[in-house]
């Protein structure tokens, strides 16, 4: 069963082929003037008194096949087929009445509006005489000569946006990748693009894919991965070489996802969390450097000055202690290097007086209650 990229392309191309199809426009300004023209030949042939209303009826009969045929083929022998065979029809039923008059202004009036021409504002009408290309007509109107000139395709000329894809591509590394990438073009050139190219549309596509496969060929798989907006550049300036002839421009190309194999992401993932803990830890040893060339500084600033030693280890014994229920550890070479002994004495003869205190405030008072 075909894919949903075989459908799409396939409907691609058949509207591509149905674009071509046409020797003309049609539209509200085609239908408005064979409408008038349809109008203007049954007032003449009433003002006249030669329109029944049996032939009126058929006459706008005819008016809505020929609407019909020519809304679907937009072409001149269907203009003229129309117009034969809504006169036979009229003449074989209305042989006696003025039936010819009417078909013949039913068919002036068909090929006026096929003559008539409008083309939208983003649009251009390659047109051709005879087979020879005449130039290019609008935005706006225009008029056609009948039957001898015809609209071989209508440009769309707006910046246009194509997927594409380059599947199972090897980097210069071996590694297979599947790229999706967009590509913003547009015709600048409608003559070109139609006259020197048969399908511009197809043409660009195989190219980009083309130009794809080359580039990714030539690079890494981590070059790739990270440097995807210069790989854009490449592909964009080696199209526009090849499509410029042509009358199309290539706006930019995007590369939206790259797909590596599992076991391949797997690994470069692995390789990335490896090099992210190495990196960590490489920033952990140099703090430690940074730390201990510090201390060794300040070491430097303790060992000529003793005065600001032991503010240092003031400070210190006063942090630890400045909360409840804190014990402090100090070893005895720090005690005497630093000038800690009277410190610690005095607060530890501080906590041994209080209890020694409040014994001898609690025997007076016992001792008075007996006395008395």
């Amino acid at each position: 069963m075909p894919n949903t990229h075989e459908w799409s392309e396939f409907f691609r191309r058949l509207n591509h082929r149905l674009t071509y199809r046409g020797h003309f426009t049609w539209g509200p300004m085609n239908l408005l003037v064979l409408l008038i023209g349809s109008g203007a030949t049954g007032a003449l042939l009433g003002g006249r008194g030669q329109l029944t209303p049996d032939l009126a009826v058929g006459g706008a009969l005819a008016v809505v096949f020929m609407i019909a045929l020519l809304s679907l083929g937009r072409r001149w022998e269907h203009a003229l087929g129309g117009t034969l065979l809504a006169g036979i029809a009229l003449v074989v039923r209305f042989p006696e009445q003025q039936s010819l008059a009417l078909v013949l202004g039913l068919g002036l009036s068909a090929i006026a509006a096929c003559a008539v021409q409008v083309i939208d504002q983003w649009d251009k009408a390659i047109l051709l005489r005879l087979g020879r290309f005449q130039g290019q007509r609008g935005p706006g109107f225009f008029m056609m000569l009948p039957f001898l000139e015809r609209i071989e395709a209508t440009v769309d000329q707006r910046v246009r946006a194509t997927d594409f894809r380059a599947e199972r591509i090897l980097t210069l590394d071996t590694v297979p990748v599947y790229v999706d990438a967009i590509c913003f073009w547009l015709v600048w050139d409608a003559g070109k693009a139609v006259l020197e190219v048969e399908n511009y549309s197809d043409a660009v596509i195989h190219s980009a894919q083309t130009a794809l496969k080359d580039a990714v060929g030539r690079h890494e798989l981590a070059e790739l991965l990270s440097n995807r907006q210069k790989l854009g550049e490449q592909i964009q300036s080696a199209l526009e070489e090849k499509l410029n002839p042509w009358g199309i421009t290539i706006q930019s190309i995007e590369l939206t996802d790259v797909v590596i194999p599992e076991g391949l992401e797997e690994a470069m993932s692995k390789r990335a969390q490896a090099d992210r803990e190495r990196q960590a830890r490489v920033i952990l040893a140099a703090a430690e450097s940074d730390i201990a060339a510090s201390f060794v500084e300040a070491a430097a600033t303790y060992r000529d000055d003793p005065t600001a030693l032991h503010l240092r280890a003031m400070n210190m014994v006063y942090e630890g202690i400045r909360q409840q229920g804190s014990m402090i550890l100090v070893p005895s070479s720090a005690i005497d290097s630093m000038g800690l002994g009277a410190v610690p004495g005095l607060a530890a003869l501080a906590r041994s007086e209080r209890p020694a205190s409040s014994e001898t405030g609690g025997g007076q008072g016992s001792g008075g209650g007996d006395a008395s």
